[in-house]
C-alpha cells in the first residue's frame, strides 16, 4: 500500500532520522531511499526548521496536525506542500517516531501561502529590528543591518553607503569582496546622488536601462539590478542601503522590505550616533582622569568599578574592560580617609585612599605606586640583617676560641694557646676589614663591595678554614681531602667568608654527627670546591630556592629549629659570582653537596708567593 501510494510517505524515528521513504517521496523530491535512509530529512528549508521542530513536538504531545508549508527538492527548487503528521507508537504505547504524508498544495491555497510567507517576513523583520536596536555601537548596528539584508530582500549581495560631504563611502558589506570595504566615490556620479536628486526614498537601477560597470559594485559577477533606499538619521540623510541582484529578480515585496529596513535602520543609527556622542564626552572626561599619575577609580554603592583611568590600568595590570562591574583587585581601606598599603599580584606596592561622593553615593579611590619607598625600607632591613649575619660568622669563631681559652687554657699548653690566639687574631682582622667594607650601609645585594683580584693558593685557604672550624665540630668529623698548591684568582678574604658560611651550615645542619668533607676537583680552566655533609639536606625542588633571600627550607621541612635569617647562601652566591664563579646545591643520598666553581690560575709559584706576602703585609 505504501509503495503504491500517490502521496509521499516518510517515516522518522525519535532521533529525527529517516526510517521510511516511499517511491512517491522519491518522485516528489528527487532523492532515492538509499540516499536519505538513516540521515536527517533533507527537504526542510533552513528558515523553516524551527517550524518543523515545533510541529513534531506538538504532534508528539497528542495532537495530529496538517499544515501548509514549503519543502525543498534535490535540485534546490522549493515546493509548496500540505503535510499531515502523526505519531508512531510501539506495543506498549510509547512514542517511537512520526509518519509524514505530503502532497502538493492545491492552487486555491496559493494565496494563503503568500500570506504566510509575508507574515514570516514580517516576523523576521521584527526580529531584525529588535536585534539592531539591541546594540549601540554604530559599526555593529550597520553590520547587523547588512547581515540581514540578503535574507529579507532576497538580494545576492548588499552594503551600506555612508554620506561624507560630497562623497559616498562603503562602510559595511555582505557577500562582496573585502577589498571594497572603505571604497569611496563622488556623490555626484553615484546612485546615491541620483536618489537624493530624485526626492524619492527608493531607487531601482538595472542593466536594461543603463550601464552598471562604472559603479562601485562592479565586482559582483552577473549584476543586473541595484535597489537602494535612503536612510535618514536625526532628521537628515545619513546613508543608503544597497541591495544587489545578480541571479534573482526584484519584486514589489522586496522593495517594500528594503524600505522598511532603511526606515528602522535610520532609527537604530540615530540611537547609535547619540551613544557615540555620549562615549566621546566620556572619553574627554577620561582623558582628564588619565592625565593623573595616580590610579583613580570610581566605585558604585556596591563597591564595583564604574570608572578606571590609564594609571589604574598601568599600576594594577588590569584594563577597564577586565574590572568594569567587579570589585577592584585590591582591598579597600576600612576607615575611609586612612591610607592602606597593599602589594598586588605584579609585585607593586600601592598606597590606597578612598573618599565618598555624597550626591551620587559613589566612592572615589586614589592609589599610587610606593614600590620604591618599600624597596628602600626592605633594603634598610636587609642591610641590618646581612650586616648582623656577616658579623656573626667571625664572631662565632672568636667567641668559640675565647671560651675554649677561658675553660681549657691551662690544659692546652703554650702551643695550643698560641694557635687559638692566632686564630682569634686572624678572625678579628677579618671582622675589622668586613666592617670597613660594609661602609655607610652598602651591602652584598647592591654589589657595592670592593673585591680584590689577586692569585692565591686555594688549598691553603681551605686548610685555614677547616682548621678554624675543626675545634667547633663537636660531633662531626671535619676533613680536607685536597693537597696544594692549587692557584685561583680572586679575593682571599671574601673566599674565606664563603667557606666559613658553608662550613658553618654543614656543621649546623649535621646535628647527629657524620663527616663534613671538603675537597677540590681540578679542571682545565676551573677549580671546583665541594663541601659534603651527612646532615638533614633539603627538600627536592629547592635546589635554587635555598639561594633566595630569607628563604629557609624549614618552611616545608625539619629545619625549623635551626635558626638563622635565611640570607647566608644568598650572600654566598653573590660573593662567588662577583669573583667570576658559580655556586650550586645538590642533594645526596644523605646530606648535601655544595659546589663552588672558581677560575683556575696558572703561574709561577714563587711570583705568586711574593704577591700573597705583600697582600698579607698590607692587611
Amino acid at each position: 500500500m505504501l509503495a503504491s501510494s500517490a502521496d509521499a510517505v516518510i517515516g522518522i524515528d525519535g532521533e529525527l532520522r529517516v526510517t521510511f521513504w516511499n517511491p512517491a517521496a522519491e518522485r516528489m523530491f528527487g532523492w532515492s531511499a538509499d540516499e536519505v535512509l538513516g540521515g536527517e530529512l533533507p527537504i526542510i528549508p533552513q528558515e523553516l526548521r524551527p517550524e518543523y521542530g515545533a510541529v513534531l513536538e506538538q504532534v508528539r504531545a497528542g495532537t495530529p496536525l496538517t499544515i501548509f508549508t514549503r519543502r525543498l527538492r534535490r535540485d534546490g527548487t522549493a515546493l509548496d506542500v500540505r503535510v499531515s503528521t502523526g505519531c508512531v507508537h510501539d506495543d506498549q504505547g510509547g512514542h517511537t517516531g512520526w509518519v509524514l504524508v505530503l502532497y502538493p498544495r492545491d492552487k486555491e491555497v496559493q494565496a494563503q501561502a503568500s500570506a504566510m510567507e509575508r507574515a514570516r517576513l514580517v516576523r523576521r523583520l521584527t526580529d531584525v529590528v529588535a536585534d539592531i536596536n539591541a546594540d549601540l555601537s554604530l559599526k555593529s548596528v550597520l553590520d547587523r543591518i547588512i547581515s540581514s539584508l540578503t535574507e529579507l530582500t532576497g538580494a545576492d549581495a548588499g552594503g551600506f553607503v555612508l554620506l561624507e560631504e560630497d562623497r559616498v563611502k562603503l562602510v559595511s558589506l555582505t557577500h562582496l569582496s573585502d577589498e571594497l570595504y572603505g571604497f569611496s566615490a563622488p556623490l555626484e556620479t553615484s546612485l546615491f546622488g541620483e536618489l537624493l536628486r530624485s526626492g524619492k526614498s527608493v531607487l531601482l537601477a538595472n542593466s536594461d536601462t543603463r550601464s552598471l560597470e562604472d559603479l562601485i559594485w562592479a565586482d559582483l559577477p552577473g549584476l543586473h539590478t541595484i535597489a537602494l533606499c535612503l536612510s535618514n538619521a536625526q532628521g537628515r540623510p545619513y546613508g543608503a542601503l544597497y541591495a544587489l541582484y545578480s541571479k534573482r529578480k526584484v519584486g514589489h515585496v522586496e522593495l517594500e522590505l528594503l524600505e522598511l529596513m532603511a526606515s528602522h535602520a535610520g532609527v537604530a543609527i540615530g540611537n547609535a550616533m547619540a551613544y557615540e556622542e555620549l562615549k566621546l564626552q566620556r572619553a574627554r572626561e577620561q582623558a582628564v582622569s588619565d592625565s593623573s599619575a595616580d590610579g583613580i577609580a570610581v566605585l558604585d554603592f556596591n563597591g564595583k568599578v564604574r570608572k578606571w583611568n590609564r594609571s589604574a590600568a598601568e599600576l594594577t595590570g588590569y584594563t577597564f574592560e577586565e574590572v568594569e562591574g567587579k570589585h577592584p583587585p585590591f582591598p579597600i581601606p576600612v576607615a575611609h580617609g586612612d591610607p592602606l598599603k597593599h602589594q598586588n599580584e605584579g609585585g607593586r606596592w600601592l598606597e590606597i585612599l578612598m573618599a565618598r561622593i555624597p550626591s551620587t553615593n559613589e566612592w572615589v579611590v586614589d592609589f599610587r605606586d610606593i614600590t620604591a619607598q618599600k624597596a628602600l625600607e626592605e633594603e634598610r632591613e636587609f642591610f641590618l640583617a646581612s650586616t648582623g649575619h656577616e658579623l656573626r660568622t667571625p664572631v662565632t669563631v672568636i667567641q668559640g676560641y675565647a671560651a675554649m681559652l677561658s675553660r681549657k687554657g691551662e690544659r692546652l699548653g703554650p702551643a695550643g694557646r698560641q694557635e687559638a690566639s692566632e686564630i682569634i687574631l686572624d678572625r678579628a682582622r677579618a671582622l675589622a676589614k668586613l666592617v670597613e667594607r660594609l661602609r655607610l650601609g652598602s651591602d652584598v645585594a647592591s654589589g657595592e663591595m670592593t673585591l680584590d683580584r689577586v692569585p692565591f693558593d686555594l688549598v691553603e685557604l681551605l686548610g685555614q678554614s677547616v682548621a678554624a672550624f675543626r675545634p667547633l665540630a663537636e660531633r662531626q668529623e671535619l676533613l680536607l681531602d685536597s693537597e696544594g698548591p692549587l692557584w685561583t684568582l680572586g679575593d682571599p678574604l671574601v673566599t674565606g667568608m664563603v667557606m666559613d658560611q658553608l662550613l658553618e651550615n654543614a656543621l649546623k645542619f649535621s646535628p647527629e654527627g657524620g663527616r663534613v668533607r671538603v675537597g677540590v676537583d681540578v679542571g682545565e680552566e676551573t677549580l671546583t670546591i665541594h663541601v659534603d655533609d651527612e646532615g638533614i639536606g633539603f627538600a627536592s625542588g629547592d635546589e635554587e630556592r635555598i639561594f633566595e633571600r630569607f628563604f629557609q627550607s624549614g618552611e616545608r621541612g625539619d629545619r625549623r629549629g635551626y635558626g638563622g635569617l635565611g640570607i647566608g647562601l644568598y650572600i654566598v652566591r653573590q660573593l662567588v659570582r662577583e669573583q667570576g664563579g658559580e655556586v650550586t646545591a645538590h642533594r645526596l643520598a644523605k646530606g648535601t653537596r655544595m659546589r663552588i666553581t672558581v677560575p683556575r690560575h696558572r703561574g709561577e709559584g714563587a711570583g705568586l708567593g711574593v704577591v700573597l706576602s705583600e697582600t698579607s703585609a698590607r692587611e
